[in-house]
């Protein structure tokens, strides 16, 4: 969509039509084939007003056979899956043509952006289609200045083709002509015919990068380049090239309608994401609460339990008139529990303890050994670190001479024994 900021801008952009279904479809759209459209502002009473600079003589598919047939264009060497047609379309925003008068503005215009389609195709002969679309209403324009405005752009399928030199191969007979061109034939070829271009400085030197590597401008955008340079040398300097990088091209009212239902359905998604997000974040909030809260209860019905326990130990017995105590079979048996119960506890709370004691006496003992043999190896350490070599030498020379001493003294002992024997 263009900007409306007050700047009339070109574009030139190219598709692929990689299969024959695309090209149909195509071929439908263009030459306005169907009884109705899926877009609201194709305006079929209008239709006559489209202006075909290059019209069909059959179908798209039909005539790129008959190019063949009649050695125009060459398909050898070209794999099934191969791009075989493209589509070049030329758009200004509707509001340049409208400021100049419209229509018969708009037919000039495109009558030289189809000569600039001429020469980026490399020739007529392989375009198949060249239509100026009259019959597209602008919405948004119509609706505010109260009368009808259309969107003039064209329409341009052709096929692909680069110059490709066939040489004689070594199985030819005259042995002079091996290597020499054979022939020229315009190859079909979707990624040759737009292959990038080294950009160049205002010296017409290759610019390169910090690295050295020379700097590739992309086949679109040179397409965008060629379109506008051309235009601008046809006299139309009012209008500025489309920004590098930038995705504004005329769109139909049913795609800006696409395009903001899918903006509207992501804003949707994140406001879905963030809300489940949220949601996870309260429910793990609620299970640790719940958690809280059953640590809790647990916590106050054992300290309850305790409560009632020693409440009812204090409650047992019955004052006698002689000022004894009196219990029931059932509280003498409950307290005797308890006393047992407090004596064991008692009891091993005593060997734990004991057991500590005993512990933190034996740590206090290694501490202190630990202490001791860190002194010991303190200047050993100390010459390891001033001379690592040195010290690693030494201690070699004295294991190996200890190792030595033993092996020696092996077979002395293994005799006095065999004497004893």
């Amino acid at each position: 969509m263009a900007r409306n900021d007050g700047i009339d801008r070109t574009f030139a952009r190219n598709q692929d039509l990689p299969t024959l279904d695309d090209v149909a479809k195509v071929q439908e759209h263009n030459e306005r084939e169907k009884d109705s459209y899926s877009n609201q502002d194709i305006d079929t009473t209008q239709t006559y007003r489209n202006i075909h600079f290059k019209a069909p003589t059959d179908s798209y598919a039909a005539m790129f056979d008959q190019m063949i047939a009649d050695g125009v264009i060459s398909t050898r060497g070209l794999k099934a899956d191969a791009v075989k047609y493209g589509e070049l379309i030329f758009d200004v925003n509707s509001a340049y043509f409208h400021n100049h008068g419209g229509y018969e503005y708009a037919k000039q215009f495109y009558t030289d952006a189809y000569k600039a389609a001429v020469e980026i195709v490399g020739g007529e002969q392989y375009i198949l289609s060249a239509v100026m679309h009259a019959d597209e209403r602008n919405r948004a324009m119509s609706e505010a200045l109260g009368q009808d405005v259309y969107h003039y752009h064209l329409h341009v399928v052709y096929v692909p083709v680069v110059e490709k030199q066939i040489l004689w191969s070594k199985r030819c007979k005259d042995k002079s002509l091996v290597g020499t061109v054979k022939e020229t034939i315009m190859q079909v070829s979707r990624s040759k015919k737009w292959e990038s271009k080294v950009a160049l400085d205002e010296q017409g030197n290759p610019l390169l990068t910090a690295k050295g590597k020379k700097v590739l401008r992309t086949s679109y955008s040179v397409l965008q380049d060629d379109f506008f340079n051309y235009m601008k040398a046809a006299g139309y300097t009012d209008v500025e090239r489309g920004e590098r990088g930038s995705t504004e091209e005329h769109l139909t009212v049913t795609q800006f309608k696409v395009a903001q239902e899918q903006q509207r359905l992501e804003d949707v998604t994140a406001q879905i994401a963030q809300t489940e997000q949220a949601l996870g974040t309260a429910q793990a909030a609620v299970e640790k609460k719940q958690k809280e809260l059953q640590s809790l209860q647990k916590q106050t019905k054992e300290q309850r339990t305790a409560a009632l326990t020693v409440q009812e130990i204090r409650s047992m017995g019955k004052k006698t008139i002689t000022g004894n105590i009196t219990l029931t079979p059932s509280e003498c048996s409950t307290l005797k529990d308890y006393a047992v119960n407090g004596i064991l506890a008692k009891a091993e709370n005593s060997r734990l303890k004991e057991k500590l004691q005993s512990e933190q006496k034996s740590a206090a003992v290694w501490k202190q050994r630990y202490e001791s043999l860190k002194e010991q190896a303190r200047p050993y350490l100390e010459a390891v670190k001033l001379a690592p070599e040195k010290v690693r030498a030494f201690l070699d020379a004295i294991l190996t001479r200890t190792r030595q001493t033993r092996q020696h003294d092996q077979p002395s002992r293994r005799k006095s024994q065999d004497m004893e024997l």
